[in-house]
């Protein structure tokens, strides 16, 4: 009988221990897992943190004139979690009818139905407004599970000054409904710059860190650029993160603001560029399909214009691109309007012949007089003269300055190899070849410069022979450099020596007035100081003279009659995509007394430097002087350029300079026959060498959006207004 009543107990006990292991299971579950979701549930008020974006700072020009700005942009962001939770309130006491899966009661299921509730209750009393529009219902439903809450989901963000006033006067009517005015990136001036200016990118949700979460209720980032400008100097124009505390009441509607701590603005980035400039160069530009041009400033390397065609236009990034504009972008490859062909490696043809006079005068052979038989052998090969190989004979005996007018390539042949290879490296290197400028802009090339350390890791088997010393002194065989490149070097020339770093970063001033980047020129080094004789600068200045402006000059189609210009012409033998063709150069400087600007272009499928490139660096140099001369050069909204791929034969020259730079068409080319020939080199049986140039495709991946058609941008769950129906015949 007492084991019996033990044995009772006993089990007695176990079950109260079980009821009680089970019951403090559901005070776990409810007090511990789940004491947010039953706090809410319970009348009162609470605060809620939400984490603001800094304004990004303003990009401007040389004369202050804005090139990437802030504009209001009104917006509509839901906060899932707390629109979920409204509706749990409002219908936990009834009987709704909903769908199976929906949300019948707080406690019994685990993901509500939030399709269904934001289109039953926040978009329904939105469309009383006439403020609803359709939506894309799958991205709702994969942001509110993946972000719940804390990252705001964007309804919409175009609405209007009355739009944003009209639902602002009943906000209390919309629970975890947020009216926002949030800056929007703005390129006032379309493609204009778009290689200098860059793009954005919106932030990535799943960038936040797991420290940000705990310290935030909602968190809203910010865009970083990708591109440009807004790259190198996104660190700068991103300001402080703002930081506002909310106190909202049990059904969720805001009381008022408990802390503010407003968002910062970002440094003033100004650039050296001259808008007005840079409208020049691009619109000049356009009158070829693919090309690059640089204006520098001689006297301080400041970057008055960098142009590359094809463009595009940085506006179509934001807040996003669409599919079908992003694949029109990237469809030829061969246009690549995202490479910034000034930074892009190329062959320099002859515009390499200033750099071999450099090189011969630290070598004290500059003042050498060499003869000009029309070609010198190598083996099998003849390098010949572009005299010769128009079968119009030689130059016979010449000085430096008239084998820069008449560009020689004997004469740079020759000195090229009295140097010897190892002293062509060094005094290439000097001039700044085969490294980067450090101009501030991502995705610079720095070329190839043979007989480098690189050119040796590329070409483990190959060695510097006469012969692809005398190539590298015309800018044939392995020699590649960048516009940029060939800007820096000019100046350097054109001032007596001194080698500035090109600046296109004039000055960066924070908020508050601190100098974060000051107005200073870089001065690398002086020429004058590396053995290189001034008496030697003067005369291949003199023969850059004597190109443009006497008889027999490769540049003349440079010439102007009220201003003395000095020029060096280029034209190189490459492959375009496996087809034969020739890219053209133009390097020069102006005016010839007092050189203030250097100017530089390059255009691929040119065939010849004189004929392509001539009549554009004419008209750059006719704007200026206009410009100079209290004309003031036209500024507007530029349109993206899409380029073409046709070969150039020749350009024509523009009467009306202001004119033509102000006109939206550009002049259809001369197209060539299949192989154009070069004014300056011939078929040297050397092998031709590919173009090296940037990818075509974006630095970053964009952030792309949907076509902006209906069927595709939305779907049948986000479609609450509808569709109007078709008239039949």
């Amino acid at each position: 009988m007492e084991t019996r009543f033990r044995l009772r107990l006993y089990l007695l006990t176990i079950l109260i221990l079980v009821g009680f292991g089970a019951l403090l299971t559901r005070l776990n579950k409810f007090q511990i897992e789940q004491q947010e979701k039953f706090q809410a549930l319970v009348p009162g008020n609470r605060s809620v943190t939400i984490r603001e974006p800094g304004i990004r700072g303003e990009i401007i020009d040389r004369n202050q004139i804005p090139l990437a700005q802030n504009v209001p942009n009104f917006t509509i962001s839901f906060d899932l979690d707390e629109i979920a939770k409204d509706y749990e309130r409002q219908t936990q006491n009834t009987e709704p009818s909903l769908p199976p899966d929906s949300l019948a009661g707080s406690l019994k299921i685990k993901n509500p139905d939030i399709i269904h509730i934001v289109n039953h209750s926040t978009i329904k009393r939105l469309k009383e407004l006439g403020l609803a529009k359709n939506y894309n219902a799958s991205a709702l439903k994969t942001h509110y599970l993946t972000h719940g809450g804390l990252v705001p989901f964007v309804y919409r963000s175009d609405l209007t000054y009355d739009d944003f006033a009209l639902i602002a006067e009943r906000n209390l009517n919309f629970p975890g409904v947020t009216l926002e005015m949030r800056p929007l990136r703005q390129y006032p001036y379309g493609a204009l710059a778009s290689h200098v200016l860059g793009y954005l990118k919106q932030w990535e949700k799943g960038d936040i860190s797991d420290a940000e979460k705990l310290s935030y209720d909602h968190y809203i980032g910010e865009e970083k650029g990708i591109a440009g400008i807004e790259a190198t100097m996104d660190e700068h124009l991103r300001g402080p993160e703002g930081k506002k505390t909310i106190l909202k009441d049990e059904k969720g509607r805001n009381i008022g603001v408990l802390d503010y701590v407003k968002p910062g603005t970002g440094a003033t980035v100004q650039l050296a560029i001259d808008a007005k400039i840079q409208l020049l160069l691009e619109n000049t530009l356009r009158r070829a399909g693919r090309a690059a041009g640089v204006v520098l400033d001689t006297r301080t390397g400041e970057v008055l214009a960098i142009a590359s065609v094809p463009d595009y236009d940085p506006n179509v990034f934001i807040p996003s691109i669409s599919k079908e504009k992003f694949k029109e972008y990237q469809s030829n490859p061969r246009l690549s309007p995202f490479s910034n062909r000034a930074l892009s490696s190329f062959e320099p043809g002859s515009t390499m012949k200033i750099p071999t006079a450099i090189c011969g005068s630290i070598n004290s052979i500059a003042e050498n007089i060499y003869s000009c038989d029309g070609f010198i052998p190598f083996g099998n090969h003849k390098i010949g003269c572009w005299i010769w190989n128009k079968q119009q004979g030689k130059h016979g005996s010449l000085k430096l300055p008239e084998a820069i007018k008449v560009s020689c390539n004997p004469y740079f042949i020759k000195m090229a190899n009295i140097v010897g290879a190892k002293g062509m490296e060094k005094g290439f290197s000097l001039l700044g070849f085969g490294k980067l400028t450090g101009i501030e802009l991502p995705n610079e090339l720095p070329g190839m410069l043979p007989g480098s350390r690189e050119w040796r890791a590329a070409r483990p088997k190959e060695v510097m022979t006469p012969a692809l010393t005398g190539m590298m002194s015309i800018g044939q065989g392995d020699m590649m450099a960048t516009p940029i490149q060939m800007a820096a070097m000019t100046a350097s020339i054109a001032n007596n020596g001194t080698y500035f770093k090109p600046r296109i970063v004039k000055k960066v001033t924070a908020q508050d007035g601190k100098v974060l980047i000051p107005d200073e020129p870089v001065i690398l080094r002086n020429l004058l100081d590396e053995k290189v004789k001034a008496a030697d600068l003067t005369a291949i200045r003199e023969g850059m003279r004597k190109a443009v402006n006497e008889t027999g000059g490769t540049a003349g189609k440079v010439k102007m009659p009220n201003l003395v210009i000095a020029a060096k012409t280029g034209t190189s033998q490459t492959t375009d995509h496996g087809e034969k063709s020739n890219n053209s150069w133009i390097i020069s400087f102006a005016p010839f007394e007092q050189p203030k600007y250097a100017v530089v272009i390059l255009v691929q499928a040119g065939a010849s430097g004189g004929a392509v490139c001539g009549p554009l660096v004419h008209t750059v140099y006719t704007g200026l002087l206009a410009q100079e001369a209290g004309t003031p050069l036209p500024l507007r909204k530029q349109n993206e350029y899409k380029g073409h791929l046709n070969k150039i034969e020749a350009i024509e020259p523009v009467n009306d300079v202001l004119a033509s730079i102000l006109s939206t068409e550009t002049n259809p080319p001369h197209e060539s026959q299949n192989n154009v020939p070069s004014q300056e080199i011939g078929e040297t049986g050397e092998e031709v060498a590919e173009t090296l140039s940037t990818s075509s495709t974006l630095p970053s991946e964009p952030t792309i959006r949907p076509q902006p058609t209906l069927s595709l941008e939305t779907d049948s769950q986000g479609q609450v207004i509808p569709r109007a129906a078709p008239v039949e015949e």
